[in-house]
């Protein structure tokens, strides 16, 4: 499996400043399921030109968590593995992310699940954009995936990517999108930037109020 996130910051662990952006992270997250890594690099192919936002890639390989393992639930903030409190920092580090997924039983992967269920507060109120791949071309993981973004309090854009295992993999094995998907990822990245520029408001406004508590 294989899922992408683009997400925005000015350096690491630090949100961005309203209306300006730096730097984009879009990360591979979960098991490579043999076409996700390609899928994703074409992402990051697609966003390299923009001027707005620098994208790069976080792979889940490098991130291994096992079956989530905390006793406590993630929105109580109370993180007690090494592993979590450190997909934490990676995770507070970024304004807003693309999730590259692929659809099994009309669903997300549980790689990906896993790493989505581990944290609350890292994932509130960023920006999610969505490319999928699969059968019907991962309609019905993405649509499971916005109820999962829904309750992490992230804002999840309208503009979605799909990709055929029947017309942009040969053999379902080697990827080969049709142009026609370029225009798609446009729409789609200029959505999640706006949107993590609008929430990073919302993120300050939030750091303020506590820090005036």
């Amino acid at each position: 499996m294989t899922a992408t996130a683009p997400r925005i910051t000015t350096e690491p662990h630090m949100p961005a400043r309203a209306g300006r952006m730096n730097w984009l992270r879009a990360g591979v997250l979960g098991a490579d399921d043999g076409n996700g890594e390609a899928v994703a690099r074409w992402v990051l192919e697609q966003a390299s030109t923009r001027t707005d936002a620098e994208f790069e890639l976080v792979d889940l390989r490098d991130h291994p968590l096992p079956n989530l393992d905390e006793e406590v639930p993630a929105s109580m903030g109370m993180y007690s593995q090494p592993h979590t409190k450190e997909w934490a920092a990676t995770i507070a580090a970024y304004d807003g992310f693309v999730f590259v997924t692929p659809e099994y039983n009309h669903g997300t992967t549980g790689v990906l699940k896993d790493a989505l269920d581990y944290l609350y507060a890292e994932w509130n109120n960023k920006a999610a954009g969505f490319v999928s791949y699969g059968s019907a071309g991962g309609v019905r993981a993405v649509e499971h995936l916005r109820l999962v973004v829904g309750e992490l309090q992230m804002g999840d854009v309208g503009q979605p990517v799909q990709f055929s295992l029947f017309h942009d993999f040969e053999n379902f094995s080697t990827f080969v999108p049709g142009p026609q998907h370029a225009a798609n990822a446009a729409v789609m990245l200029d959505q999640v930037v706006s949107w993590a520029v609008a929430l990073a408001t919302v993120r300050e406004a939030a750091a303020k109020q506590t820090m005036a508590a």
